[in-house]
């Protein structure tokens, strides 16, 4: 979902929204080797030096891109000084920079940190849901799937 709003963010053939998926910046993200799109654990990358060293580039103007985008996935995993090290940055960021803070666990993180940022829950897919998109990618693949099958999908997950 990040990769998505970091394309929706820098695609230049965005319409209503929505990445155009095709052109070589899309293609770039979705690989995870596009320069704009950087992506940190922070289970691995979870101290104040690491913090330091993405303060330090996160003034870089984007190369190649609209917005350079800084994925930090399971944020919740950084120290309480890499947070603090972190929220001056978020108070201030440079004009052409945005985080997306990704965590399965965001009552582990600040409310400093909770209170810079815009929200967005996501919730377990509906069984109608599911079906409906294993559809959807079942006629664009052209597959013949056999009776059942989809059902099962849809139970198992």
């Amino acid at each position: 979902m990040a990769r998505l709003v970091a394309k929706s963010l820098n695609c230049p053939n965005v319409q209503k929204g929505e990445p155009c998926g095709q052109c070589e910046v899309c293609r770039a993200i979705a690989k995870g080797n596009f320069l704009d799109v950087l992506e940190i654990d922070a289970a691995s990358n979870r101290g104040i030096d690491d913090i330091r060293d993405l303060k330090e580039k996160v003034n870089l103007a984007p190369s190649r891109g609209k917005y350079k985008v800084y994925i930090i996935d399971e944020v919740h995993m950084l120290t309480p000084e890499a947070f603090n090290a972190l929220l001056k940055t978020l108070e201030e960021p440079p004009e052409k920079v945005v985080f997306i803070l990704c965590t399965t666990n965001p009552e582990k993180l600040p409310e400093t940190i909770l209170s810079r940022c815009v929200r967005i829950n996501f919730n377990k897919a509906t069984d109608e849901e599911i079906m409906s998109a294993l559809k959807k990618a079942a006629e664009g693949e052209k597959l013949e799937v056999e009776e059942g099958v989809l059902e099962e999908i849809v139970r198992l997950a």
